[in-house]
């Protein structure tokens, strides 16, 4: 098993090769990968084990800083949390091609597994989660398609509306 982490996780490979698909798409979407975000806890951002990453559970993290707290359905909208959740896809990807050897090496999205701090009378976990899987699937097209759990929670790291979590498959 390896873990890693390195500062260019958004490289597209060896140094001169040309952009992957996913990266122009990515391009075309107006953004890029973010640097990885430092763990808060005793935890690697992600692990590859074979032709598979794992990441851990990614937050809506913008520069070092939360970008909105508390619960989906009382101070958060869902709305808004679907947004937050295309952030936290966006830093799991980062973490994963860290990992990889680069965006470029990302060969699948396998599963996303999203958390959503829910008020106790708010359902909409699928709908919140759509923020996540619509960006991958805009980045990888049918490769984006994945497994998926929308879970409720009573609470997330940092009082954090959203967390997600991937697994992809790499190239050889």
């Amino acid at each position: 098993m390896t873990e890693l982490n390195g500062p260019d996780a958004g490289s597209s490979g060896p140094a001169g090769s040309p952009p992957s698909r996913a990266q122009e798409r990515l391009a075309a979407l107006g953004l890029t990968l973010p640097p990885v975000v430092a763990p808060l806890a005793a935890y690697v951002p992600a692990v590859r084990s074979g032709a598979m990453v794992y990441t851990a559970g990614q937050l809506p993290m913008v520069d070092g800083q939360l970008v909105s707290a508390g619960k989906v359905g009382a101070e958060v909208g869902a709305a808004e949390a679907a947004a937050l959740a295309r952030t936290c896809a966006l830093n799991a990807l980062a973490a994963a091609a860290s990992a990889a050897g680069g965006l470029s090496s990302i060969k699948r999205i396998v599963k996303l597994t999203g958390f959503v701090a829910s008020s106790p009378d708010f359902t909409g976990q699928p709908q919140v989660v759509n923020g996540a899987s619509e960006l991958l699937l805009e980045i990888f097209g049918d490769a984006g398609r994945h497994a998926r759990s929308a879970v409720g929670t009573a609470a997330l790291p940092l009082n954090a509306p959203v967390e997600i979590e991937l697994i992809v498959e790499v190239a050889d």
